[in-house]
């Protein structure tokens, strides 16, 4: 709910209401926001008995954090999967230009579609992370990538005008990876993740950081 925007930024988190609409009882919900919070979903205000919880806000500080710590992770793993054999890159690279194409198109369309954008974006990153990294190295991604999303569903018309410059640095991904190029292919995505948290700070600015108190 907090990734899909459901429980919007900046909005109290109240432990029976989330037991009530999510059928269940408070004892998991308790045990479930907990980790939410070591995990930076959620975060508290106020003290002791006036304690409350809070879905994180979305701030720029919070994006550029998020993404570096993101672009170290996935950066590592294209560095990984450009070390494979020559044959299993080709493989790889031809489905990332395939993706990246489709990338391109619903960019460029009359009226593009900013799910869709997303569902590509995401589905491009992940074949080469999936590729590359080893089971520690994805459960990493699995836990920090979902907050990440959080700004690309409430952000992803904006970030889809901007999708022609993903293309490129997408394409340089790419070009690393078949080349088998590790150090440039680690860099090529540190590169596009920093470039995506400047666009997105851009707007953030622009439409005002969200779910501040």
């Amino acid at each position: 709910m907090i990734v899909h925007g459901r429980l919007a930024p900046g909005v109290r988190v109240i432990e029976n209401d989330i037991a009530e609409r999510l059928g269940v009882s408070r004892t998991p919900v308790r045990s479930a926001l907990h980790r939410l919070e070591q995990e930076g979903y959620i975060v508290s205000a106020g003290w002791d008995n006036e304690r409350r919880l809070l879905v994180a806000p979305m701030t720029e500080d919070d994006v550029r954090e998020l993404f570096q710590i993101i672009a170290e992770i996935e950066g590592l793993a294209a560095r990984l999967a450009a070390k494979r054999p020559a044959k299993q890159r080709t493989a790889l690279t031809s489905r990332l230009r395939r993706i990246n194409e489709e990338i391109a198109a619903t960019g460029r369309a009359a009226r593009p579609d900013p799910s869709r954008y997303f569902e590509l974006d995401m589905a491009f990153h992940r074949t080469y992370v999936e590729f590359g990294a080893g089971p520690r190295l994805r459960a990493l991604h699995d836990a920090i990538k979902p907050q990440s999303e959080r700004y690309n569903h409430l952000y992803t018309t904006a970030l889809t005008a901007a999708s022609d410059r993903s293309v490129i640095e997408h394409d340089a991904i790419v070009r690393a990876i078949e080349a088998g190029k590790g150090a440039a292919a680690d860099a090529a995505v540190q590169r596009n993740w920093w470039n995506a948290a400047d666009r997105l700070s851009t707007v953030i600015a622009s439409l005002n950081e969200r779910g501040l108190w």
